[in-house]
């Protein structure tokens, strides 16, 4: 999943192998894949969506739970995940999908609620009080289980399956109860005193990642929204080669930055047709509550608690002297089941495209989202070519559902096999299975890739490219 705007990218994941889509004798195409469970990311440059990235480690520390459900009762591990964080830092989360696989090694991005089930659900703002009031973030175990009348005490095992309980009550509406007494009475309180909390807001990101104009201009302002106390501000090679600086609204070079800098593209005069890209770096605490999601459908998660991390986050610049001069973005919509594509047109001729059969002008100076309809669990992979050696790619999958339902291929995406043993208050080394999910096994997922080609003043396609304490 991506993030409300990302940077554009050359890398992809998904179901199987997707291919770049590519032009062909000057022809607008496009093409529909299917495959089967996800495989390993296409040759490319990695895509920074903004925010953390993270390698699952596995389940550390978990009790059981038990579900009951149409195929009868299931005991489950449930508890805190770890994280490796891209560039240094550690991340303790917690599952919102209860019956999808956690696939160890999976790479996670930080995601908008919006992005994720969280985004249709109406009371994914408990979830949020029910993390800053339960552990890891409260720590002091003897004070927890008092307050949520728990006799006899809470072990960490006890306090990660009852915060995990609870938040599945939530984010799934699931009939889940805590194996252990003392950690189904403490799943009872948080559940029974839970209120909502806001979606907190992203760790890094640059708003809008992509701008367009005319040489000799300073393109922007890109902002910067972070909790980092400061971040280093990079171009990119293509970017020296063309002689763009980044630089501040008065001209002057920019090299690191703060929450609501503002960075421009300062784009020479003789410079051709072309674009260039920064990234922004910093580290911080990723806020408790955001959510991580990955384009392998591995089980979406939610921050619980963060070391010092490495964050990142990139923008994108194109320019030219005539024509359609489009900057594009994009983000996923689970409220409408869609992918956003917004276009901003910088030139002075209309920007064209036919779009899943549809086609669009986007009007000199003018912006326009283009919603594009996707299936639950469809993959897609985008590949944007244009004037000045335009060529950027993004893919992803929409994963917004907590339930298991009917893919594209008529297959069946609930879960196959029995459930791994879990033992009570145990804490997993090297936990290797579809920890809470209820299975070893990976499920069996139909998924489609959709590839897109767009035309327009040259060929363009479409791309998308701390912790506070306690709160009562």
């Amino acid at each position: 999943m991506f993030s409300a705007y990302s940077a554009l990218s050359t890398s992809g994941r998904g179901a199987a192998r997707l291919a770049t889509v590519t032009m062909v004798s000057g022809l607008t195409a496009a093409g529909v894949l299917a495959g089967g469970a996800p495989a390993a990311a296409a040759d490319g440059t990695a895509q920074s969506r903004g925010g953390a990235t993270a390698t699952v480690n596995g389940l550390k520390t978990y009790g059981t739970a038990v579900t009951e459900g149409a195929t009868g009762r299931q005991e489950i591990p449930a508890g805190l995940f770890e994280m490796s964080v891209e560039g240094g830092g550690t991340l303790q989360t917690y599952c919102v999908d209860i019956q999808s696989p956690t696939q160890k090694g999976a790479q996670y991005h930080e995601t908008p609620w919006g992005g994720t089930s969280l985004g249709t659900n109406p009371r994914a703002g408990r979830i949020g009080w029910i993390l800053r009031n339960s552990y890891p973030q409260v720590n002091d175990l003897a004070a927890l289980a008092k307050k949520a009348g728990v006799r006899g005490g809470l072990t960490e095992q006890d306090a990660a399956a009852g915060t995990q309980v609870a938040i599945w009550r939530y984010s799934d509406d699931a009939d889940v109860r805590a194996l252990d007494p003392q950690a189904e009475r403490l799943a009872d309180y948080l559940e029974d005193k839970a209120r909502a909390l806001a979606e907190p807001a992203a760790s890094l990101s640059l708003d809008p990642p992509a701008v367009a104009g005319r040489p000799g201009e300073r393109l922007g302002p890109v902002t910067v929204h972070t909790d980092a106390d400061r971040a280093t501000v990079t171009p990119t090679a293509d970017a020296a080669t063309s002689g763009v600086r980044i630089v501040d609204r008065n001209g002057r070079a920019v090299t690191s930055v703060t929450d609501g800098s503002q960075v421009f593209f300062d784009v020479p005069d003789d410079a051709p047709a072309g674009t260039a890209e920064l990234t922004v770096q910093g580290s911080t605490t990723v806020p408790v509550g955001r959510a991580f999601a990955s384009e392998s459908r591995s089980q979406t998660q939610i921050l619980a608690g963060s070391s010092e991390s490495t964050v990142s986050a990139a923008a994108s610049a194109t320019w030219g002297t005539t024509g359609a001069v489009p900057a594009l973005s994009a983000a996923e919509n689970c409220a409408e089941g869609t992918l956003d594509l917004t276009a901003v047109n910088r030139g002075d001729e209309a920007f064209s495209f036919e779009l899943m059969g549809a086609e669009y002008a986007i009007a000199a100076g003018e912006t326009r989202t283009v919603a594009v309809p996707l299936q639950e669990g469809q993959s897609y992979d985008f590949t944007i070519t244009g004037p000045g050696g335009f060529e950027e790619r993004f893919t992803g999958v929409l994963d917004c559902r907590t339930q298991a339902g009917e893919s594209e291929s008529g297959q069946d995406t609930q879960i196959i096999g029995e459930p791994a043993p879990a033992t009570a208050g145990g804490t997993a080394a090297d936990t290797n299975l579809a920890e809470t999910g209820g299975s070893d096994v990976t499920p069996l997922i139909g998924a489609i890739a959709l590839g897109l080609v767009i035309t327009g003043g040259g060929t363009l396609l479409v791309a998308r490219r701390k912790n506070a304490g306690p709160q009562e």
